[in-house]
């Protein structure tokens, strides 16, 4: 498959705490350096990427974090009154028919609704143009929820499809939905860990994106991975001299073993969690190191862009 950066439109999910907005930022940063505007679009998020970038706070307006790089951080309410807006041309009309209480009640209780607000806010920025018709944007960057709510929120459209009438927010659906199932301008990146849990819960999450709503898996992003110090033969005899991490230490020897049995501990997992991905994914897995520094800051994203690049 083409690059990243051929791309309109990028989701990026996985299992929480693996390292999404990180990849974001990362192959934000990437892409700009091959002359790409990029926007990345979080989804109501606990604000870490102006760290990332060492910018101003990223607020509900689109603003520059780095070269090329753009950020907005989407909340339902604004994204919702955004949509009314563009659908009804009139701040006096929005105001009479949404901004009140009831409504804003109604829309909150309907499944989906806020997630399809940030969705479709998303989807619409690959839409938006500059005074000379070029694209405002060359890719946006969705920095989707984690696993359970970011399947939630990508079949919204789908379900819109499925039970909506004929209307702007049906027409609006269908032209996200189809946007997001070719896979020459939208691709899915999974991003996870070389440990048990995250590796089960991709390879799930990759099921249900390729065989329920066909949307196409572009890169499968391995976070935090550690260089061997062992080989396999070696990290088998660690592990067989039995110092776990709780038992008692009589020697420097005996500390040397017990650290050592425990790198090899994890080094065996990840060794098997790479392999199940490679084995088990449509497409193979690429791979970050383990940063032994603070990732939120702008050195250590210049470095992980580098790699994803």
């Amino acid at each position: 498959m083409a690059g990243l950066e051929t791309r309109r439109f990028l989701i990026v999910t996985g299992k929480g705490g693996v390292g999404k907005t990180t990849v974001c930022a990362a192959e934000a940063l990437a892409i700009a350096h091959k002359g790409k505007r990029v926007l990345i679009a979080m989804c109501n998020a606990k604000e870490r990427l102006s760290a990332m970038f060492g910018s101003d706070l990223v607020g509900t307006e689109p603003m520059p974090v780095a070269p090329n790089v753009w950020a907005v951080n989407m909340t339902p309410e604004v994204a919702m009154e955004e949509y009314g807006m563009m659908t009804l041309n009139s701040r006096a009309l929005y105001t009479l028919l949404f901004d009140n209480k009831y409504v804003r009640a109604f829309f909150g209780a309907v499944p989906g609704m806020h997630e399809w607000a940030m969705l479709g806010k998303a989807w619409w920025h690959t839409t938006e143009t500059l005074d000379n018709g070029a694209f405002k944007y060359d890719v946006v960057i969705l920095d989707a929820p984690a696993t359970g709510h970011g399947l939630d929120m990508l079949r919204v459209p789908k379900v819109i499809l499925d039970v909506a009438p004929p209307g702007i927010l049906r027409r609006d659906a269908e032209k996200a939905w189809t946007l997001f199932q070719d896979e020459k301008t939208c691709a899915v990146v999974l991003v996870t860990l070389p440990e048990s849990m995250p590796t089960q819960e991709t390879i799930e999450l990759a099921t249900s994106l390729r065989d329920e709503l066909k949307l196409p898996i572009g890169k499968v992003v391995v976070n935090c991975v550690l260089p061997p110090l062992f080989s396999k033969a070696e990290r088998q005899t660690l592990e067989d001299a039995g110092l776990g991490p709780n038992d008692e230490v009589k020697s420097k020897d005996d500390a040397a073993i017990q650290v050592g049995a425990a790198r090899a501990a994890r080094e065996r997992v990840q060794a098997e969690c790479l392999a199940r991905l490679s084995k088990e994914l449509p497409v193979s897995p690429s791979f970050l190191p383990q940063l032994f520094e603070d990732a939120a800051r702008p050195e250590a994203i210049a470095k992980l862009a580098k790699r994803v690049g």
